[in-house]
């Protein structure tokens, strides 16, 4: 579906999201060959870097700690990016794991898209 929104992704990026057996916790294994070389370590810091952001820091959360299915019922974010599932295969096929409250984390991106037209 990315390939068809962004055509010049098509074939250049993969990935599943699964529902696990919990109320609205699912995940997205997300698998991308890169143009260039890069190491596990500098993904893990841009994302890092992108989440404290005042653009993205309500969207994306950093979690470095082991977190389970479970932990993110009601998490607010629309992606939880659980930086130690994050490897390079070679040196450029990228595989990360992000979590998603299914239900409350799109709400909060609704809800932000009422404020952004509100201001209009």
């Amino acid at each position: 579906a990315v390939g068809v929104v962004l055509p010049e992704l098509k074939g250049k990026l993969d990935g599943i999201a699964m529902r696990v057996p919990v109320p609205d916790g699912s995940i997205v294994d997300l698998n991308v060959e890169l143009n260039t070389d890069i190491n596990a370590d500098d993904i893990r810091q841009a994302v890092k870097e992108a989440s404290a952001t005042d653009r993205l820091n309500s969207i994306l959360q950093y979690e470095d700690t082991p977190i389970v299915s479970s932990d993110i019922i009601g998490n607010p974010h629309s992606s939880i990016f659980d930086a130690p599932f994050t490897t390079v295969l070679g040196k450029r096929f990228v595989k990360t794991l992000n979590w998603y409250d299914n239900e409350w984390g799109y709400s909060n991106r609704v809800v932000d898209l009422i404020n952004l037209l509100a201001l209009k």
